[in-house]
């Protein structure tokens, strides 16, 4: 059989055995450490962290781990950004600006805080927020920015929290994709006035899911840990409900779970990076393809490429790829988060279409990002377990891949 035939086409592929996948053990670092706080837990009898340890010594650990501020525990990633939300406080009708490109997770928690989320442009080569489209985005109902660091990527986050302190409006990280970047002499998550984080199975630690949420104010801290139990003020004597809020707890479990994890990130970071470089390097002379952008700065949550239009069609590059036994996704997202119909066709409240019957979000809103989803970013997963045949694989399926899709520029 012809090894140089893509394999979506009968050729042999580069790749049989699955690679490590955050879908299972193979790419996953859960061990002994794991296992212990799971039974530690539940041979004490007490599961909820309302009277536990577990989350309160987590909340100290994170916090210390991130160089200071207050952590606050809470049940998701998308929790943690609620949270976030929670402690902006807007009105009805205020808006918050935010990425096209992202989880939903990222913008549900404005809708459900009653706001209204404003879509600026991002860079056409890290997907991240444009500090110019967001500076052109800002209005007198603007209450907040929630910037992404998409793919492990920082976002420009000091540029960012320059022009929100000029408009005397928060910051709010979503850093689920982006544990320990480094921004200069700290990381993401410490820059703004809120940083937030995700335990969601494929972040680099997971405890199934969870989430945290990192603050330098003490009171901005307490309206989250309030908002996330029910607005009862457990650090006194009454039973009352300060404001409207949910219950977001994180449980003993996943704390225990989650303090065995951050014992254990900074290697996935630097296994995920040191990967990454040997996959970079592979490819560094392919036309048409650019690797992730790193000055030292990538953490990769997962690998994504941008293709020129001399490199061929997104989704073909998917397909082949994903047939030479290396997953690929074309565009990341099926369309911008504002094309999704319970933002562009307003299915939130009944038939009231609240807090978006005033606003539309019409195609080529934003066009580097819809760009980026329909014809340039092709996104591969990336594991802290793959060894140097592994990448090496990755490297030679994209080399293959190149070769047959490519045309001359």
């Amino acid at each position: 059989m012809d090894k140089s035939l893509l394999a979506r086409d009968g050729g042999t592929p580069v790749r049989s055995a699955p690679l490590p996948s955050v879908m299972n053990a193979s790419g996953r670092r859960f061990g002994d450490d794991e296992v212990k706080a799971v039974e530690r837990v539940l041979r004490s009898g007490m599961l909820s962290a309302t009277w536990g340890t577990e989350v309160p010594a987590l909340e100290l650990e994170f916090a210390d781990l991130l160089g200071g501020g207050y952590a606050v525990a809470c049940s998701s990633g998308t929790a943690a950004l609620h949270l976030a939300v929670a402690a902006v406080d807007p009105e009805p009708g205020d808006e918050i600006i935010t990425t096209p490109i992202s989880d939903m997770g990222t913008v549900f928690p404005i809708m459900m805080q009653n706001a209204v989320p404003v879509f600026a442009d991002v860079d056409p080569i890290t997907g991240n927020l444009d500090p110019a489209s967001v500076a052109a985005a800002i209005t007198p109902r603007t209450k907040a920015v929630i910037v992404v660091h998409l793919f492990g990527k920082p976002a420009p986050v000091r540029e960012l929290r320059e022009l929100c302190d000029q408009h005397g409006i928060l910051l709010i990280e979503d850093c689920a994709q982006a544990y320990l970047a480094p921004v200069g002499d700290t990381f993401v998550g410490r820059i703004g006035h809120i940083g937030c984080f995700s335990l969601q199975q494929t972040k680099h630690i997971s405890a199934g899911d969870g989430g945290l949420t990192v603050t330098d104010d003490a009171a901005r801290a307490r309206r989250m840990r309030l908002f996330a139990d029910k607005g009862w003020p457990r650090d006194t004597d009454e039973r009352t409900y300060l404001f409207l809020s949910l219950n977001y707890r994180m449980t003993e479990l996943v704390a225990s779970v989650t303090r065995a994890q951050l014992t254990r990130l900074r290697g996935v970071v630097a296994d995920r990076r040191t990967s990454a470089a040997r996959a970079s390097a592979g490819i560094a002379d392919l036309a048409g393809i650019t690797a992730p952008p790193d000055g030292g700065d990538h953490v990769y949550w997962q690998y994504p490429l941008i293709l020129s239009p001399s490199a061929g069609d997104l989704h073909e590059w998917a397909g082949a790829l994903s047939a030479e036994g290396v997953p690929a996704n074309g565009g990341y997202l099926t369309g911008p988060l504002y094309a999704a119909p319970a933002v562009r066709e307003r299915r939130t409240y009944g038939e009231s279409g609240f807090p978006l019957q005033d606003v539309s979000y019409p195609v080529g809103l934003c066009p580097n990002a819809e760009a980026l989803i329909d014809r340039r970013l092709l996104v591969l997963p990336w594991n802290e377990n793959y060894t140097e045949a592994d990448v090496d694989d990755i490297v030679a399926a994209i080399r293959k891949v190149h070769s047959a899709l490519a045309r001359e520029a």
